[in-house]
């Protein structure tokens, strides 16, 4: 892969900062559609438009089953979008990450790394970072036009936070199989998707102690891993979740799309997991200030042919750097917040 781009990163679009404040994802939509019509094209030809419109259907019955608190931005999304995709893809779950949480050394408090792995191609160019308005205050999230969960994101003064996907149970020798199974117990359950508790999370959470208790404690639909990322450089830690239990491990620490704690039979996730978790356990040992290249970190393993965002979070100074990526290479020019000249992030 093509890690040499610092000569071409003049020809790369920027990554819009759009500030909806409490208006939501449909402004967000209402933004960007482009951006959308984009990621949509892609997972057309990736899943194909008759799964597309399958998901659709059965997605948009669970929603409504479950009386989902976000069900409703979800229908006006897909209305405005008038195209098959926008139920399935809010929640798609087939992506694998690397995350790490340590002390930052240059400007105190405590920073996450994060970088997120997924075969659907577009998602690294149409990334946007959207700053939204919860009733505990301001939070960016770096995400989609018509995504209406939050998957990475930084509050100012609060706390960073990303979710990493866990292995796939095993249950048979065939993955297509147990996808099935997976998924047919996902449709059962009521609880809300890892996505849609780390929003309620960023919405409603003061304090890095009640996100913490909201993301250990809280039952969901599906496993999955938090990272949670606080203001003071111990503050943080990695979450493995089940439906009903937790197993939390305080920084400085990292995973990636394997278990930790728990043992469970699997099916892989992702490109080389154990590869890319020992690789940030090193990054974490080293103790690394990225200076004014604080992405270059994101190399193999850790950078592979399916990562399409690279992120640097760190709550207390209110600092967020992201990069999209597709699979020849860097799809965005390096997005900083605090923008040059701009004095804070709230």
């Amino acid at each position: 892969m093509d890690t040499g781009f610092r000569s071409r990163s003049l020809d790369l679009p920027d990554i819009p900062l759009i500030d909806v404040g409490d208006a939501g994802p449909v402004a967000l939509l209402d933004a960007e559609p482009d951006h959308l019509a984009a990621v949509i094209a892609g997972a057309r030809g990736h899943y194909g438009r008759l799964a597309l419109r399958m998901g659709d259907t059965a997605t948009r019955k669970w929603l409504a089953r479950n009386r989902n608190p976000y069900a409703r931005e979800i229908a006006e999304i897909a209305r405005r979008v008038a195209l098959p995709g926008a139920y399935l893809l809010n929640l798609s779950y087939e992506w694998s990450c690397t995350t790490g949480v340590m002390g930052d050394p240059r400007r105190g408090g405590n920073q996450m790394l994060r970088t997120l792995d997924w075969p659907l191609g577009g998602l690294g160019r149409n990334v946007v970072i959207a700053r939204l308005r919860g009733a505990a205050g301001p939070y960016y999230s770096v995400t989609w036009p018509g995504f209406v969960g939050v998957l990475t994101a930084m509050a100012p003064g609060r706390f960073s936070a990303a979710i990493n996907q866990p292995p796939m149970r095993r249950v048979t020798r065939s993955c297509w199989f147990d996808w099935a199974i997976n998924r047919t117990g996902v449709w059962r359950r009521s609880a809300l998707p890892p996505s849609h508790l780390l929003r309620r999370a960023f919405d409603s959470c003061k304090t890095y102690a009640e996100a913490k208790d909201i993301l250990t404690n809280e039952e969901i639909c599906i496993p999955a891993f938090f990272t949670l990322s606080g203001r003071d450089p111990n503050e943080a830690c990695i979450i493995e979740r089940l439906e009903h239990r937790a197993a939390v491990h305080e920084a400085p620490t990292a995973i990636a799309n394997h278990w930790l704690a728990f043992q469970e039979p699997d099916h892989d996730r992702g490109n080389d997991s154990f590869g890319r978790l020992a690789m940030m356990r090193s990054l974490l040992d080293e103790g690394l200030d990225g200076g004014n290249d604080e992405l270059s970190w994101v190399t193999p393993p850790i950078l592979n042919q399916t990562t399409r965002l690279a992120v640097v979070a760190n709550a207390s100074a209110g600092t967020l750097r992201v990069r999209g990526w597709e699979r020849d290479g860097p799809a965005t020019r390096e997005f900083s917040l605090p923008e040059p000249g701009r004095p804070g992030t709230a």
